[in-house]
Parts: C-alpha cells; structure tokens; sequence
C-alpha cells in the first residue's frame, strides 16, 4: 500500500493495516533472536547453579576480567528483583516467533509494529545501561551478556529501518534523502557500534590485556 492511500484511510484503521516484511528481515530476526534466546537460556541455567551452589564456578569464568560470575552476583544482574536473563527468555521468545510469522510471508498491522518498535527501543536502552555498569562500574564481563549486546543492536538497528522504510514510523517529507542515503549504508552504524564497544573494553581493561601480550 502507498504513503497516497494510507493517508486516504483514517488513522484508527490505518494500524491495523498490514505490514509485510522480506525473507532477509525475518531471517535477521530468527538469527538474532535465536542467539539472544540461548545465551539468556544459558545465563539463566547458569544463575541457578550458582544460587545452589554459591560454591559453583560458571563456565564462562574465563579470566579475571571476563567471567560471568562476578557479573551475577551484583545489583545490576536482578535490577527488577529477578534475574534479568529471564527478560531475555521472553522478549527474545518474541522476536524468534515474530520471525517465524514474517518467514512465512504474512503481513503483521502496523500497531504490532509500533509495539515491537517500543520493546526494542526499551531493550537496546537497557543494554546500553548494562554495558555501562559491566565495563565501568562492575569491572567484569560476561560472555553470554556480551552475546545479548551483539544481538541486540541490529535488532534495534534493523526494525527501526524496516518501520522507517513502510512508514510506521512517519518522518517529514525533507528527510527523505537522508533516509534513502542511510538504508542503502546500513551496515556502517551497527558496524560503527560494534567498533566503539571493542575500543571501550580494550581501552577500559588495557591494564589486563597487555599482560597478555
């Protein structure tokens, strides 16, 4: 459906127009979905043990600095009262069932997508928090954690482009080059993120990382 007729139809009818998706966008949302669901699966599992045993080394205590254990123990990993890898069960349980539906062709309404813009918004915002606390408060890394931030910013990336480009979300008419410029470069901002994060752990755990060398 063109911009033309979906300012024709009135607003309250025009969220529950369909939005459909191509085979590339449901593939990213299972791909990254599928890996957010198992390394919060994971975390969890490993919560648990530990909460069993407070004895329990995680498998992912790999060094002092990246070792998922020290992560666990703190405020930040329960800021709700509760593990926040259980979070990660459900909202990433979404998203790979959101991808299976787009794999199959079907077009979603647009409130759906609005909703979904919402929780990855609220998701990515979270992340950026958690990365903050890790590197700079807590002094520790947690390989599952970082596996979540790796998810998380093309999904937020990628769904943002997809509700920008079928206009869920509506921006003014002037933008329109710029838009156009930056869904033909995607990849260089979530790239752009990934390089700026390496560069933070590096840079904030340099001390431990030459003795490496």
């Amino acid at each position: 459906m063109t911009a033309t007729h979906l300012t024709a139809v009135p607003s309250s009818r025009r969220l529950s127009v369909p939005v459909s998706t191509s085979r590339a966008f449901a593939r990213l949302l299972l791909v990254t979905g599928g890996f957010g669901l198992a390394a919060a699966t994971a975390l969890t599992l490993e919560k648990i043990r530990l909460l069993e045993n407070p004895a329990y080394v995680p498998t992912c205590n790999i060094n002092p600095i990246v070792s998922c254990g020290s992560v666990m123990r703190t405020a930040q990993a329960s800021v709700f009262g509760f593990p926040n890898s259980l979070i990660g069960i459900g909202a990433f349980a979404v998203v790979v069932t959101i991808g299976a539906v787009a794999a199959t062709g079907a077009g979603l309404p647009r409130w759906f997508w609005s909703g979904l813009q919402s929780g990855t918004l609220f998701g990515i915002g979270f992340v950026v928090w958690l990365m903050n606390q890790s590197i700079y408060h807590i002094g520790a890394l947690c390989p599952y954690c970082m596996v979540v931030w790796a998810a998380m910013i093309p999904l937020f990336w990628y769904i943002t482009l997809h509700n920008v480009k079928h206009k869920v979300i509506p921006l003014p008419t002037r933008w329109r080059s710029a838009t156009e410029l930056v869904l033909r470069h995607h990849w260089i901002a979530p790239a752009a993120c990934y390089a700026a994060i390496m560069l933070l752990i590096l840079s904030r755990f340099w001390y431990f990382w030459r003795t490496l060398l």
